[in-house]
């Protein structure tokens, strides 16, 4: 277990291909853990494209998400938004609540996560009505600025404290506040609202330019370097699931083109384990694919239904309750085992 304290928060994370009974009773400790304690963090990584995904974990994660969603109920069920479950976790994620020191990092390290929702959606202003090349352009030129300086802070904290300079993470994070928001970055390239048809495409043109961008600014970056989209934590977000415009099925799919995946996403108390499982191995199963990170944060909002409103507070933000298919994906989940890793892990 690895921990690294950022902001009032402290992460751990497991990673493995197959769980050992040790593994077990550490994933099994988890909602006890996030319930007992106001800032410690926890994500497990249940695959990647070169093992392919350990579904057995991802059984387990279904079952421990919904435990930590009852065990913290009478506080909104806020322990399942300090729990994520990766696949293709990087070592060197510095933003929570999956950050974690990982061990092929030294003794100490500083990785930086550089963002800026605002920065990108004002400069978009000045590029109103032309083509997509402008548009990549000023993202590009943008993601630049804002990655040169998070490396120059990166650098400057490095010498004073005498500890070496690790990654830049060029992901895009929003907060709850008004005009931080991913969700309109895309509604400025001209969607009405965010989840439309044409998301997908214009999330894809924003990750590509944000990197296209952000490398030629740092030469150690790193992380998840992406787009993120976490509905709770994002006013736009809000907005677009308020309305029904923005669909967890919507998410999936904007999950093949940015980081993370279905992000602090509030469901249904009634949400079985099984549905949770399922939830999660779809969006491995992107990842796993696809060889990219994907994620998932969901909080059962124990004793609430969709429509309703779950209020966090602070950059955990608030949201509705989105609606998740309940047919029952449980005979599929209870087979157990590994699903094989793709072709994609033969690159040797």
């Amino acid at each position: 277990m690895e921990a690294k304290e950022f902001g009032r928060f402290i992460a751990g994370m497991r990673k493995e291909k197959k769980m050992t009974q040790a593994d077990k009773n550490l994933i099994l400790s988890i909602p006890k853990a996030l319930a007992t304690t106001e800032y410690i963090c926890s994500s497990v990584n249940v695959g990647s494209t070169k093992t392919g995904l350990d579904m057995d974990a991802i059984l387990l994660m279904g079952k421990v998400v919904k435990e930590t969603a009852v065990l913290t109920k009478d506080n909104d069920s806020i322990g399942c938004a300090k729990l994520v479950v990766f696949c293709n976790a990087p070592d060197d994620n510095p933003f929570m609540a999956g950050a974690f020191h990982g061990v092929t990092e030294g003794d100490a390290v500083i990785n930086v996560g550089v963002s800026g929702p605002g920065v990108v959606k004002t400069a978009l202003d000045k590029v109103k009505g032309k083509d997509f090349s402008a548009v990549c352009e000023t993202i590009k030129k943008t993601a630049f600025k804002i990655t040169r300086v998070g490396q120059l802070v990166a650098q400057e904290a490095s010498r004073r404290m005498g500890i070496p300079f690790g990654i830049i993470d060029l992901s895009l994070a929003p907060t709850p506040a008004i005009g931080d928001s991913v969700a309109n970055i895309l509604e400025e390239m001209g969607l009405e609202t965010c989840g439309c048809c044409g998301t997908t495409a214009c999330l894809a043109l924003l990750n590509d330019a944000v990197k296209k961008g952000g490398v030629m600014a740092s030469n150690h970056v790193g992380g998840l370097s992406g787009a993120f989209i976490p509905v709770s934590e994002d006013a736009g977000m809000i907005h677009a699931a308020e309305i029904g415009c923005l669909t967890i099925e919507k998410l999936e799919a904007m999950t093949a083109v940015c980081s993370v995946g279905i992000d602090m996403v509030i469901i249904p108390g009634d949400t079985t384990p099984a549905v949770i499982s399922a939830l999660i191995a779809d969006e491995a199963a992107i990842g796993m694919v696809n060889s990219k990170t994907t994620a998932v944060r969901v909080i059962p909002a124990i004793g609430r239904k969709a429509g309703e409103v779950l209020d966090f507070g602070g950059l955990l933000g608030y949201g509705p309750i989105m609606p998740v298919n309940q047919r029952d994906p449980s005979v599929f989940i209870n087979r157990g085992g590994r699903l094989p890793a793709p072709m994609q892990s033969l690159k040797n």
